[in-house]
């Protein structure tokens, strides 16, 4: 199942930045999830795409991702990490009933993150790609599980 989400995720991503409109945002919505980390796939000088379980790592999941979509082209992520929180201009946008796909890149296109999250199935897998244009770049890309947090009244 989860090479099938992976291969999605990849046809997605590469299909999305192929369009000239890399904007698709089909509804509002404004979730919470808490995420556990599976696992972890490193590409570097040191690794060659290895995977490491979350049991074997110091890293811990997501207590507060929040996602939050309008129609016809805003997306702000939460949570995920510092460099999404804070971009204010996600290159690719898309978001469906079932998933919500996003991609940044730095102003020197050097350092990237993106992301895909089946709504329906919690899925959510974030990649971070360091040093594009170099022929020693490097990827962290990591799996995690995902609930909806629900909202207190």
């Amino acid at each position: 199942m989860l090479r099938y989400f992976l291969y999605s995720f990849l046809s997605l991503l590469f299909f999305n930045l192929s369009l000239a409109q890399d904007i698709n945002i089909q509804e509002n919505i404004n979730l919470s999830f808490v995420c556990n980390l599976d696992k972890k796939i490193i590409k570097n000088s040191e690794h060659n795409y290895q995977t490491f379980l979350a049991k074997d790592l110091d890293e811990k999941g997501l207590d507060k991702l929040k996602i939050k979509s309008r129609k016809p082209e805003t997306l702000l992520i939460e949570g995920l990490s510092i460099f999404l929180s804070n971009s204010k201009r996600l290159n690719v946008k898309v978001v469906n009933k079932d998933i919500v796909l996003f991609k940044a890149i730095n102003q020197e296109k050097k350092y990237s993150e993106s992301a895909i999250i089946d709504r329906k199935s919690g899925e959510l897998i974030h990649e971070i790609t360091r040093n594009i244009k170099s022929d020693n770049s490097e990827k962290d890309i990591f799996f995690y599980s995902c609930s909806k947090k629900e909202k207190k009244v």
